[in-house]
């Protein structure tokens, strides 16, 4: 995959006026055109846990039936058998946990996404899914699947600048012996869903693909984990054979060894960067603004990290002053150092564009409360800081 230089906004569907498809979703895709910016990234489009979270669905397959901007549309009997015959590795298994009227909500989402991705398509923007590398154990894919994943362990991350307990997220682990066996159909059909929706999407953990954190389950904390060997590039070729190009991103982020670099470049897949790690960490590192290259996706902080204002207020002095950053606009100088790196692309989270502090923040890792609840209003976006962002992107050649 080949990507032209470009930008785009970071700003999942929940996070839109109403929190929903519809109205706000085009006005949304408009402001992005004016604003000379490329593509719009999302979270993953699944059914969000109790907390909110779309990293612990009840289905990798699914999509949020409270996305939806018409949930009553009409929907025919023959759309419902088409989307079954299209469908139809995943979506029985589905219906039977989601209930009646489960496919066609699947439908009205098929029908209200596709129609806005044609919008966004025509004017020059184009969408990036998330695919979260592990799955919910109440899933219905580890329902369907028992056999496909590992008991007596669960998934998380050690120790790391988000949480010194590590990160314990509870999820599935794959048996990716039993994957092996089977040619690895689950992940295959899980990628031909993705593309279905979305034009590239980014690879969650992708390090959990060389290797896994498992910690024991009942654990409370990630510390006593241990990594295993993961599959490595036979899952991705396996996708391959029958998908072709695949139209990834890595978020290769976290604890990064050589072997991690290794399948990413042997996958000709893009390195993600983050230049709030780069400009407090260690002169070296790989996300300073000076050592992003080129085949990377630049960010001037994720869904997990605090908003650049948030970010910067937490600095002390002698921080601020080595990140080099205008401490009138840190946001702004933030957003600068990201259009004109060498990044082929640069996204930037909504907020840092508002230039919002923690109260915006979408998710502190390791907490389950209080994430995935910031919301744009209405008239918040306008004609100025599209004119702005577009000056900003233009000069950094980032425009169409």
């Amino acid at each position: 995959m080949e990507l032209a230089r470009s930008s785009g906004i970071l700003l999942h569907p929940t996070s839109l006026p109403g929190g929903r498809l519809g109205r706000e979703a085009y006005r949304f895709v408009d402001w992005l055109a004016a604003a000379g910016q490329s593509w719009w990234q999302v979270l993953p489009l699944t059914p969000p846990d109790r907390h909110g979270s779309p990293y612990n669905s009840t289905s990798a397959f699914a999509a949020s039936p409270a996305l939806l901007a018409q949930p009553r549309s009409r929907v025919t009997s023959a759309e419902v058998d088409a989307f079954r015959e299209r469908n139809r590795y995943w979506v029985y298994d589905w219906e039977r946990r989601a209930g009646p009227g489960a496919i066609e909500a699947q439908v009205r989402f098929e029908r209200e996404w596709g129609a806005l991705r044609t919008y966004a398509a025509e004017r020059g923007v184009r969408l990036i899914g998330d695919v979260p590398i592990f799955v919910s154990r109440s899933s219905v894919d580890v329902r369907a699947h028992p056999e496909l994943f590992l008991r007596g362990v669960v998934a998380g991350v050690p120790p790391d600048l988000f949480s010194s307990g590590g990160q314990l997220w509870g999820s599935a682990l794959y048996d990716w012996e039993r994957l092996r066996r089977t040619g690895y159909r689950w992940w295959v059909e899980r990628l031909r869903r993705t593309f279905a929706l979305v034009d590239v999407a980014r690879v969650d953990h992708f390090r959990g693909f060389v290797a896994y954190w498992a910690v024991p389950a009942g654990d409370r904390t990630a510390r006593r984990g241990r990594w295993r060997r993961g599959p490595g590039v036979a899952v991705f070729r396996a996708a391959e054979r029958e998908l072709g190009e695949l139209r990834l991103i890595a978020e290769d982020l976290g604890v990064i060894t050589p072997a991690v670099d290794r399948l990413r470049e042997r996958l000709g897949l893009y390195s993600t960067r983050v230049l709030q790690f780069g400009l407090t960490g260690r002169p070296g590192s790989r996300h300073r603004p000076e050592h992003v290259a080129e085949r990377c996706v630049v960010y001037t902080g994720t869904h997990d990290n605090d908003t650049a204002l948030g970010w910067w207020r937490a600095l002390a002095p002698v921080q601020r002053q080595a990140t080099g950053l205008d401490p009138r606009e840190p946001h702004w100088s933030l957003i600068g150092l990201a259009l004109r790196s060498r990044a082929r692309l640069a996204v930037v989270p909504l907020q840092d564009v508002l230039g919002l502090g923690s109260e915006a923040r979408m998710n502190r890792p390791g907490r389950r409360e209080g994430n995935w609840r910031w919301r744009l209003r209405r008239g918040q976006l306008g004609d100025e800081l599209a004119e702005r962002l577009r000056a900003e992107s233009d000069a950094a050649g980032r425009t169409p």
